[in-house]
């Protein structure tokens, strides 16, 4: 019998934050593998939404997200970036910034398109990929430091290739690009007529360096998909609101695929989002802080144990050598850790091709203060 599971899909298997979020459970172990916070969002955010709940905002919402958000969303693009987007023929509200990423690639690439990536890359990518019949071609980000080299960017570029995927701020790798590294990038677009797709969710998140939207560059504004969400900006991933950004012509394709991957979402916390990104600069301000605190809690807490910890410039992830406490397999490593000292963390190879490292992991530090503290308390316990 010809197995259920699509060719596509066969090929990655059970994603590695339901496995290690399960030995979590089974373990009871503190979850710092899976990057969403302990702590709920704002309190005015979450009365915003129980307000258009109550207002009777509970149907479904127009297909490409309702009008408020969509002039938010403008508003914020314009107010941090200064990009200009219409919001009725540019904005599109998606189920997360996950939704928007399947939403974008199966309405851009065709079977044998190709999409150049870094590496390493947030696990939804290839498949997404995948599903749309294309494959992709791999840039190493190169520890410490996570840089690139430009002529193996170049040297990707192929008759086939139709867009360019960034992730910055970068998960799992917590790096910022530089606007070097941008214009190299956003070079070889234009030169090579590229598509660009930018997930740029922790946009908010940068403690070193500053958030470029790829699309401020030059050449850009045209070709580029601009994807982000509220998740991680507000503490609300559970509420999955995502957005997409473009140029009308562009916009116009996500919405044909968007409209038959989830058509609306959830129509009272779009009116929320709406009230939250018109949040004052404190906010924003306090967010960032707020995060850097966390970081620097957790990385100075890894490094007195042993571990080998580089503080991320931004997102909410630290990378942590094992090798110094005598571990070389950091899949190994993390199927272990839950049991033995009650913390999950995520392999980073679970982000790489074959032959990348394979002695680096990855903590979230989402957390509150009380829970990092207990976790570095837990990982003690790997020292001799």
């Amino acid at each position: 019998m010809r197995p259920p599971l699509t060719a596509r899909l066969a090929p990655f298997g059970t994603s590695v934050f339901a496995e290690m979020t399960a030995l979590a459970h089974r373990h009871n172990a503190l979850n710092l593998g899976q990057g969403f916070p302990d702590f709920d969002g704002p309190v005015f955010v979450m009365e915003a939404a129980i307000e258009a709940m109550k207002a009777g905002h509970n149907q479904y919402a127009p297909m490409p997200g309702v009008p408020g958000l969509r002039r938010a969303i403008a508003e914020h693009q314009r107010r941090f970036y200064g990009l200009e987007h219409d919001p009725d023929a540019g904005i599109t509200v998606h189920a997360g910034a996950t939704g928007a990423l399947c939403a974008t690639l199966q309405a851009l690439l065709d079977p044998g398109d190709e999409v150049i990536l870094f590496e390493p890359f947030y696990d939804a990518y290839r498949p997404g990929i995948s599903l749309a019949g294309a494959r992709e071609r791999v840039v190493p980000l190169v520890p410490p430091g996570f840089t690139f080299d430009p002529a193996a960017l170049e040297a990707t570029v192929g008759p086939t290739t139709r867009l360019l995927l960034l992730n910055s701020p970068n998960n799992p790798a917590g790096k910022v690009f530089s606007r070097p590294e941008l214009e190299t990038i956003a070079g070889l677009c234009v030169r090579h007529d590229l598509l660009a797709v930018t997930d740029e969710v922790y946009e908010h998140i940068v403690f070193e360096g500053e958030h470029i939207p790829l699309a401020t560059l030059p050449g850009m504004r045209e070709r580029t998909v601009t994807i982000s969400s509220a998740g991680k900006t507000f503490s609300l991933t559970g509420w999955k609101i995502g957005w997409t950004c473009a140029a009308p012509p562009l916009a116009a394709a996500v919405r044909a695929a968007h409209q038959f991957v989830t058509y609306a979402v959830a129509t009272p916390f779009q009116h929320a989002m709406a009230r939250a990104l018109g949040a004052p600069d404190d906010y924003y301000d306090g967010l960032r802080e707020g995060y850097r605190a966390r970081r620097d809690r957790l990385c100075q807490g890894l490094a007195d144990i042993g571990f080998q910890v580089e503080a991320p410039p931004g997102t909410y992830f630290a990378n942590a050598d094992i090798r110094p406490l005598g571990f070389d397999d950091d899949v190994a490593f993390c199927r272990m850790l839950p049991e033995r000292v009650g913390v999950a963390a995520v392999p980073l190879s679970a982000f790489l091709l074959e032959g990348g490292p394979r002695h680096m992991v990855r903590f979230a530090f989402a957390k509150d203060e009380a829970t990092l503290d207990d976790a570095v308390h837990r990982l003690r316990g790997l020292r001799p």
